[in-house]
């Protein structure tokens, strides 16, 4: 306790402190806010239902502190919001008319534009849909949209529509002037009006969503997952990965290299060859075999490589300590009291070099997090989980450095650079508050 207390006298441990303290308030957030079933849900390609309303390649909003343009934020805009008017035309039928009004005054382009539809009627009912522009112009969208039951209509993608107005929806149903190639966006409210004819008393819902060109904390990516929920739950994982690699492999190799010092003979043969072997076998070649032919599941990955650390370097590291530990003459007065071997060892040997266990088990623990991100990299980390390692690999497949969505390898890349340092900067100072020698160097 006494070294422990030393530490305030290294700015680099408080720092390191610090930094390791973001991290487990951060994976605490995660838990908390975002719940294990819920984040795999919402970063699984397949269920695209629950992001619908997120922009799709949209950079962080904090993006737009370093512009001099005010860029476009996703506007959704419901049927609660607008009015509904219904007008009898005759046998039982009505006409429907919606409209959902919203502002714009931003300084960009939508990425997109959307209009979902819902409700009880029946069959497949055409319906108009029309944009009123605040400069007093209505633009026909759709005259005879077919509706069906949760209607999707992506406005952006209709290449009718691309074709009747010569250009891209979503830029020029919101430019000043439409026929001008250097288009600037028209502030002012618009107004989408949806028009149908259904049986009277038959419900009708929708929403039109303007998709913005920046969205949450950390972006969006090329298929509307919030990366937020991947930076977040990448800091779970990492933690979790980083310190139980290094509690299950530095614990089982400070207590087999004190059990085979203090035996010698056959028992300390037999771990030193093991510790040979081990060290020429590549464990990342390993890795990616495993989760190629058989499991990607990060609790296969994470018993691998504390198996294939265990044997590792540090077990002659602690052999040296120990036989040189050993020497101590307390130890002849034990073993002429009649003390039993395993209790030599785990009531006085191990004990005497424990504390050199805690700068160890600091340093590896970066190791063990970025090998689970390199993994994820290659392809080779666990598919359902949100890490930082498969925001790379997903920012990779996606091209995004060449598609200008830099943001995407940025911030999982400053994490992973983050913990490591803060990690690399506690163990360090510990090293110098637990090996006097150091502290002259």
């Amino acid at each position: 306790m006494s070294a422990l207390k030393e530490l305030h006298k290294y700015p680099s441990a408080i720092a390191g402190l610090v930094i390791i303290g973001v991290f487990v308030t951060l994976s605490i957030f995660a838990v908390v806010t975002i719940p294990y079933d819920e984040a795999v849900r919402h970063w699984s390609p397949g269920s695209l239902q629950l992001r619908e309303d997120n922009p799709r390649n949209a950079r962080p909003v904090w993006f737009d502190w370093f512009t001099t343009d005010r860029l476009p934020r996703t506007i959704n805009v419901n049927s609660a919001q607008g009015t509904r008017t219904a007008e009898p035309i005759g046998g039982g039928i009505e006409r429907v008319q919606l409209t959902l009004p919203f502002s714009y005054n931003y300084d960009g382009f939508p990425r997109e534009l959307a209009l979902f539809v819902g409700g009880t009627y029946k069959g497949s009912p055409p319906m108009s849909v029309v944009l009123e522009r605040p400069d007093g112009q209505t633009i026909t969208i759709n005259e005879g949209l077919l509706l069906r039951t949760s209607h999707r209509y992506h406005i952006s993608q209709d290449n009718d529509l691309r074709a009747a107005i010569g250009g891209i929806p979503h830029v020029l149903l919101f430019a000043v002037d439409m026929d001008a190639s250097d288009a600037r966006p028209l502030h002012g409210r618009y107004t989408m009006v949806l028009e149908v004819d259904l049986p009277e008393g038959t419900r009708l819902d929708a929403r039109t969503v303007v998709y913005g060109q920046i969205h949450g904390v950390a972006g969006t990516d090329n298929i509307r997952r919030d990366l937020n929920v991947a930076l977040l739950w990448g800091a779970v994982v990492g933690l979790m990965f980083g310190i139980l690699g290094a509690v299950g492999a530095q614990v089982s190799t400070f207590v087999l290299a004190g059990i085979g010092t203090w035996y010698g003979g056959k028992v300390d043969g037999i771990f030193q060859r093991i510790t040979e072997v081990n060290l020429v076998l590549p464990m990342l070649p390993i890795l990616i075999m495993v989760g190629y032919f058989y499991s990607r599941s990060i609790w296969l990955m994470l018993g691998l490589v504390i198996a294939l650390n265990v044997f590792s370097g540090t077990m002659k590291t602690y052999r040296a300590m120990f036989l040189q530990a050993k020497e101590a003459p307390y130890f002849e007065a034990a073993q002429a009291y009649g003390t039993g071997n395993m209790r030599m060892v785990f009531r006085y040997l191990l004990p005497r070099l424990a504390p050199t266990l805690l700068p160890q088990f600091v340093l590896v623990v970066p190791i063990f997090v970025f090998v689970e991100a390199s993994l994820a990299v290659l392809g080779l980390g666990d598919p359902k989980l949100p890490t930082w390692g498969k925001m790379l690999n997903d920012a990779f497949v996606g091209g995004a450095l060449y598609r200008d969505h830099y943001y995407w390898v940025l911030q999982p890349s400053m994490l992973l650079m983050l913990i490591g340092f803060g990690f690399a900067m506690l163990g360090f100072s510990l090293d110098r508050v637990f090996n006097p020698k150091l502290r002259t160097i």
